[in-house]
């Protein structure tokens, strides 16, 4: 069996909750709000590296949140269960909408490590040429690189917003060393904040970083106890095909029954993830009776 139960570790608690200093909201300079979002940083990168969360799964969950940020930013007014329903039920030559593809683009941005390549599969509008250019705009620490990225394609694509934090947050992953890119700056820009520029615009992605740092450590720590849950009720599922089925919660938002292809019918699937419900593991997300979706 793939799946066995699973503890989480003393120390995972710990790191929970940002020390108060940090999450205070108290800083007014530059120079305090910059040391602010880069203790917020350290303290996530901790958080990332511990064996118990789930990373793929957590990127996803914030790919969503950030997806519906950016729609909001458009004045569109699609929220995270229509974008759900966007992509969840998608077949080969369907249109998402264009809410929908805001929520692909993020998807696919956070799926594979940080390249050109893989930015260009969630951007393919974009040239891999273009891309690689924009990301070469900022220099020096993280977030000032992040943040000349980001003005950098404001001004360029004065209308293409989710390019813009996309790319935005892939520099702020490889200014940290990050395999992926982690959905942090449009997690707490505001529409305002992306009419900014130089050191206003830093001042506004060091905000944004240590407010979304904070969201993203308690998403990481309450995603580690779902999933350790997921791992102990496994042993408990009799249906043939059940560990290759769990593996999908481990790395989607929103589980159709119709995806979990292992369990070799739509019946047993929906069962399958009924029982679950029953079992604690997992959560219907839509609150109908049909084409339901589940999640850890």
């Amino acid at each position: 069996m793939i799946f066995q139960p699973a503890m989480i570790s003393d120390d995972l608690p710990k790191l929970q909750q940002l020390p108060a200093w940090i999450t205070s909201g108290r800083a007014e300079t530059p120079e305090d709000v910059a040391f602010l979002s880069g203790a917020a940083l350290g303290h996530l990168h901790l958080v990332l590296r511990h064996e118990d969360v789930p990373q793929t799964l957590l990127r996803a969950r914030l790919a969503l949140r950030t997806a519906e940020a950016c729609v909001t930013h458009q004045g569109r007014p699609e929220r995270a269960s229509e974008l759900r329903d966007a992509v969840a039920f998608l077949q080969p030559g369907d249109s998402p909408g264009p809410a929908g593809e805001v929520c692909l683009s993020w998807q696919r941005a956070v799926e594979r490590p940080v390249s050109t390549k893989a930015l260009q599969r969630a951007l393919p509008d974009v040239e891999a040429e273009q891309i690689a250019t924009w990301l070469d705009v900022g220099q020096g620490a993280p977030v000032p690189r992040a943040a000349a990225v980001l003005q950098a394609l404001i001004e360029d694509r004065p209308r293409d917003a989710t390019t813009a934090l996309i790319l935005a947050d892939a520099a702020l992953a490889q200014g940290l060393g990050w395999s992926y890119v982690l959905p942090l700056l449009a997690l707490g820009l505001k529409r305002v904040d992306l009419r900014k520029s130089g050191a206003d615009m830093q001042m506004a992605c060091h905000r944004a970083i240590a407010a979304a740092a904070t969201e993203a450590t308690r998403d990481a720590t309450d995603l580690a106890r779902r999933v350790a849950r997921l791992k102990e009720v496994a042993p408990k599922l009799r249906a043939k095909g059940s560990d290759e089925a769990l593996v999908l919660f481990l790395s989607r938002d929103a589980v159709a029954p119709a995806s979990l292809v292992s369990l070799r019918s739509d019946r047993a699937a929906r069962r399958f993830c009924d029982r679950l419900v029953e079992l604690g593991a997992v959560r219907e997300l839509t609150g109908r009776d049909t084409f339901r979706l589940y999640g850890v």
